[in-house]
């Protein structure tokens, strides 16, 4: 069986893929893209293995539960129906 490559490599391929895509074209803001591509799905991810809970899901991201709301709002993953 083969391991899966790692977070990084796959980064690393996505990258070159979109690079390539681009020809000629210099790329803008690729930080911010970069950081609210993977920022998305990764807020999803941890809130869903966490079934929903803020305080656990930020601990699990390093983040303070103030900081974790903020960014599921930004990205509109916050239901309308939690305080």
């Amino acid at each position: 069986m083969d391991t899966p490559p790692s977070l990084p490599d796959c980064v690393r391929a996505n990258l070159a893929a979109y690079f390539d895509t681009l020809g000629d074209t210099e790329p803008a803001n690729l930080h911010d893209m970069l950081v609210r591509a993977v920022e998305q799905p990764l807020l999803q991810e941890v809130m869903a293995r966490t079934r929903g809970n803020q305080s656990r899901a930020a601990q699990w991201l390093g983040l303070n539960r103030n900081t974790l709301r903020k960014k599921l709002q930004q990205h509109g993953l916050l239901s309308s129906g939690r305080p």
